[in-house]
């Protein structure tokens, strides 16, 4: 009689929050990520939320810029990751400058690779979150997917949810009695596409590079 097959081992995720702001601050962009790892759990993924602002993330586009960087921590988290979450606050019609100094450390991943030539980040799923108060939601996730694939992420069937508020106006997402259905709807679909893609990659990574 042969052994029965092992069960496959939990996908995982792991949520990188921009907000400018360290914890407890409340944290717009921290609400709308937990709101997506609702969905990732649901979904069977295990995962973990982490807020940029409380680590020291030296500028730089290197792995390790030394002196007291706390960015190899995130990274290690990033590395045993199946799925990423980038949740970031608009700020002047852009991502937060943490949100920019993310993707600046990511650059380094382009050139480490695993055994098979890839860059360590392809085969794992990358989906973004952004809140904010005024327009700029759409072109945010469109230049946030772009740097993430180039570092090597793969982009679920719309892998991006967002919520603004209306312009020059005091109410955050933090503020909301009810999160609106149609962004109920996309966070849950970003969730499901998510853990979907990364099945599929976790049990049929991607072609060897050499």
């Amino acid at each position: 009689m042969s052994a029965p097959a092992s069960a496959p081992r939990p996908l995982t995720a792991v949520a990188l929050v921009c907000s400018l702001k360290p914890r407890p601050a409340p944290s717009s962009s921290e609400l709308m990520a937990e709101h997506v790892c609702e969905h990732l759990r649901s979904a069977g993924v295990q995962t973990e939320i982490l807020r940029c602002a409380d680590y020291a993330i030296s500028p730089g586009v290197e792995a390790d810029m030394g002196d007291g960087d706390e960015w190899p921590q995130l990274r290690q988290k990033l590395i045993d990751a199946d799925i990423v979450v980038l949740s970031t606050p608009v700020w002047v019609g852009h991502p937060s400058s943490i949100a920019q100094r993310v993707l600046e450390r990511l650059d380094a991943e382009l050139s480490t690779t695993d055994d098979a030539g890839r860059p360590v980040m392809v085969g794992k799923v990358a989906v973004v979150a952004v809140v904010g108060n005024e327009d700029g939601a759409h072109k945010i996730i469109a230049d946030m997917f772009q740097g993430l694939n180039d570092i090597g992420f793969s982009i679920p069937a719309q892998g991006g949810t967002y919520w603004t508020g209306e312009a020059m106006q005091s109410t955050d997402y933090n503020d909301l009695d009810e999160v609106p259905e149609p962004v109920a709807k996309t966070t849950a679909a970003v969730a499901r596409n998510a853990a979907h893609l990364a099945r599929v990659l976790r049990d049929d990574q991607y072609p060897p590079y050499q």
